[in-house]
């Protein structure tokens, strides 16, 4: 009777064998799934540094070329200027309020520290003129141009004089006058002036 009850035993190995099956089975796909889980978030990943790297960049392209054509300008007056004119049969001097415009912020502080130097070179520039130089426009502007000039050389920029009047040639040439030779330089390359304008606060002639 013991040994008939014990031989119906084998048959449930068969089914474990199916139930590790179902189980390996059943890891192989979780793992499968996982490893393309991990593929998936990594390629996202990638993709998203890629995008965020494109639009970190995209606004210094566009930074670099920006140009704003209504910047506000940078003005710096100076101390007014009473100088004895270079006229000899009369005692004549003028009395001029000038303000530098720049386009430099950084120019504009430079000013300032090398305003010593500034002040000698305008006032130099007034003293070579005489009154019937200085009280038609023309003789203005000239001044002015001289002023730019010897401002930007104050601030160690190497620019051409723009006092010279260029019509003056052909002015000579209509009165049949013969122009002095000019001395031939050597060429260098043009240097902007950091001097944008000159404006006249004061200008009094007397």
């Amino acid at each position: 009777m013991s040994t008939a009850a014990a031989a119906p035993a084998p048959p449930p190995a068969k089914g474990k064998k199916k139930l590790i099956i179902i189980i390996a089975a059943a890891a192989l796909v979780l793992v499968g799934g996982g490893v393309g889980f991990m593929m998936m978030s990594k390629k996202k990943a990638a993709d998203t540094e890629e995008h965020a790297d494109g639009e970190a960049k995209a606004p210094a392209k566009v930074a670099a070329k920006a140009h704003d054509p209504k910047a506000v300008p940078i003005f710096v007056p100076l101390e007014p200027f009473t100088v004895n004119l270079a006229d000899r049969d009369a005692e004549r001097f003028a009395q001029i309020g000038i303000t530098l415009e720049f386009s430099d912020a950084k120019v504009g502080e430079m000013v300032k520290v090398f305003m010593p130097a500034v002040r000698n070179n305008v006032l130099m520039a007034i003293a070579d003129r005489t009154a019937a130089e200085l009280l038609g426009r023309e003789g203005k502007d000239k001044l002015a141009r001289k002023v730019g000039a010897e401002t930007a050389r104050a601030l160690g920029y190497e620019v051409e004089d723009e006092a010279e009047d260029p019509d003056a040639e052909a002015a000579d040439d209509k009165a049949g006058k013969q122009p002095a030779p000019k001395k031939k330089k050597k060429k260098k390359a043009a240097v902007e002036s950091p001097v944008k304008a000159v404006h006249f606060s004061n200008f009094i002639v007397q």
